[in-house]
């Protein structure tokens, strides 16, 4: 079976514009006739244009809509997928790649802390009470060191904030206020203690692995755990491992 030639649109104006000419080239013709005929298809082609004009104006404007709530889902996505959902910090992958990024092109400190005897807190005060520990010290970090400093979340009551730095004594420094900063903070009803944090730093040259830097970190964390909490220790700073002395295998076993 042949296929049938596309319809044409405007064979009804196609065929006034051919009656038109007829009537322009033959002096005898009936012109004003031929012209009404003009009018009639013109105005409608007009109110054709104008109708598929706004029609598509409003394609147009609903394809906007669109784009703009797929961008705003993408966004979305994005920071569920990077940020812990209770305190609004970055999750710990996020932390791993900000730090690995910092660290490929510049010096990093990495500042963990801990907040100290938080099982007490949710023993004695209930889980709800907890994760206002945890949003309020996720909040005073925001606020001593500004929106752009990097935080995040790596643990349930841990945290890290990432300070790019060449001077391992301004991270001492950063640390310290830290500390100072979550025993000052009143947590309002029903704790009714004050809440203290653990802190361990680590300073790191430009080319370290994010799993070194953490480790340095988490060692003077614990460290500073070991001390009596509520306390900075920096990795650099910390006592080397006494090595045992190796055995003299000349000297006879009894």
């Amino acid at each position: 079976m042949t296929p049938k030639a596309d319809a044409d649109l405007f064979a009804l104006e196609s065929a006034a514009l051919a009656n038109a000419r007829a009537a322009h080239a033959d002096p005898h013709a009936d012109a004003r006739a031929a012209l009404a005929e003009m009018i009639v298809h013109y105005e409608r082609l007009m109110r054709e244009s104008r109708r598929l004009i706004r029609r598509s104006d409003r394609a147009e404007f609903d394809m906007n809509q669109m784009n703009r709530q797929l961008q705003e889902l993408a966004q979305q996505l994005e920071y569920r997928a990077t940020h812990d959902p209770l305190s609004g910090a970055l999750n710990r992958a996020a932390v791993i790649d900000k730090a690995t990024a910092c660290l490929d092109g510049a010096d990093m400190a990495l500042i963990v802390l801990d907040i100290d005897h938080f099982k007490w807190i949710n023993d004695d005060f209930g889980h709800p009470a907890g994760d206002t520990v945890i949003k309020t010290v996720v909040s005073c970090l925001r606020k001593l060191l500004g929106p752009d400093v990097a935080v995040g979340r790596v643990g349930g009551e841990e945290f890290s904030v990432i300070w790019p730095t060449s001077d391992a004594d301004e991270a001492r420094e950063v640390a310290m206020h830290i500390c100072d900063a979550i025993a000052d903070q009143v947590f309002g009803a029903p704790i009714d203690r004050q809440v203290t944090a653990s802190v361990g730093v680590s300073w790191n040259a430009r080319g370290t692995s994010f799993e070194l830097a953490y480790s340095r970190a988490d060692e003077a964390l614990y460290a500073a755990k070991r001390a009596g909490r509520n306390c900075v220790k920096v990795h650099s700073q910390l006592p080397l491992p006494v090595t045992p002395a190796p055995s003299d295998a000349s000297t006879p076993c009894h």
